[in-house]
């Protein structure tokens, strides 16, 4: 397993925080919560005071196929739609997804993959190494996380694996959003009879 660990200093954050936009694309299968996910980041950028602007590409959730959503979120967003080489962070909730986001990415991108591979069928299916080289020709900044297996050890369960990724990437100072904003999001977009569990895998994902 090839990780590479990638995150800004405070520093690096405060610049990113002065940038007029920040742009995220989100990739995965259906049935992984990628909609909620860019729902929970847009309300916290909004209770911030930015501007977000979202769209969904490839909308097949019901039938498990591939899902990419996009996040822009700044002073002033214009499109919906993050250009190519646009992409401040790839967040990868299902790693051969993540080859279909290269488009997005240039040497700064970026990508925060969770550690799983679903096979595709009547396809070739890369193994993790194959697919970390070619992610490599775009960026180093690589950071595989085994996000479902950390859930199904600590929390018995891996619904949540988006919110772990994305409190993931706030504590390595990789997304310019507060803490008490992502959970306020939490509590209005979630249901409240999931509201612990989300809280839970929010906090784990600082260990």
């Amino acid at each position: 397993m090839l990780v590479i660990l990638v995150y800004l200093s405070k520093k690096e954050m405060s610049q990113k925080n002065n940038l007029k936009q920040f742009n995220i694309v989100i990739v995965g299968i259906g049935g992984q919560g990628l909609i909620s996910l860019i729902q929970i980041i847009s309300e916290a950028a909004l209770l911030e005071g930015y501007e977000v602007k979202t769209s969904e590409l490839h909308g097949l959730s019901q039938r498990g196929g591939s899902v990419e959503t996009h996040v822009r979120f700044g002073k002033t967003i214009y499109s919906p739609l993050v250009c190519q080489g646009g992409a401040d962070l790839i967040l990868v909730l299902e790693m051969q997804e993540s080859l279909r986001a290269t488009y997005y990415a240039n040497s700064e991108s970026v990508f925060l993959m969770n550690k799983l591979l679903i096979p595709i069928l009547e396809e070739k299916n890369l193994s993790e190494d194959e697919i970390i080289k070619s992610l490599k020709k775009f960026s180093s900044k690589i950071i595989l996380i085994p996000a479902q297996d950390i859930l199904k050890k600590e929390l018995n369960n891996a619904v949540t694996t988006g919110v772990f990724m994305l409190s993931y990437a706030m504590a390595k100072n990789l997304i310019p959003l507060k803490k008490d904003s992502v959970l306020q999001a939490i509590k209005k977009i979630i249901p409240e009879k999931h509201w612990e569990i989300n809280q839970k895998t929010f906090e784990l994902a600082k260990l």
